[in-house]
């Protein structure tokens, strides 16, 4: 039976960036995940980039403002490094991810 492990991680003094991991691990091994990166933008927290193993395999889906969320799958040999390029990935380009989320939601409004 795997165990799961939840828990946030917060990537920002002001408190309005963080990941939120979820992993089911069974012997030391990964067997599903999800790691989301949300930004507390306008008044609500917006989930901007989603790393998970949904729909069978591992990928990333980058979450546009209006909702739709685009999808790329990760070629990595087992999902235990898949787990973790996504929360390296997550905790070092977090800014540009938010930087590319508020500029759509500008282009959006003009």
């Amino acid at each position: 039976m795997p165990r799961e492990i939840s828990f946030l991680y917060t990537l920002s003094s002001d408190l309005h960036n963080r990941l939120r991991v979820n992993a089911w691990i069974e012997k030391g091994i990964v067997t599903g995940f999800v790691v989301q990166y949300e930004a507390f933008i306008q008044d609500q927290w917006r989930p901007i980039v989603r790393y998970d193993t949904a729909h069978g395999f591992a990928h990333r889906d980058l979450i546009h403002p209006k909702g739709e969320a685009e999808k790329q799958p990760l070629y990595f040999p087992n999902l235990n490094l898949a787990f973790t390029f996504a929360i390296q990935d997550l905790k070092m380009l977090w800014g540009r991810y938010r930087a590319g989320y508020e500029g759509e939601m500008r282009r959006e409004e003009d």
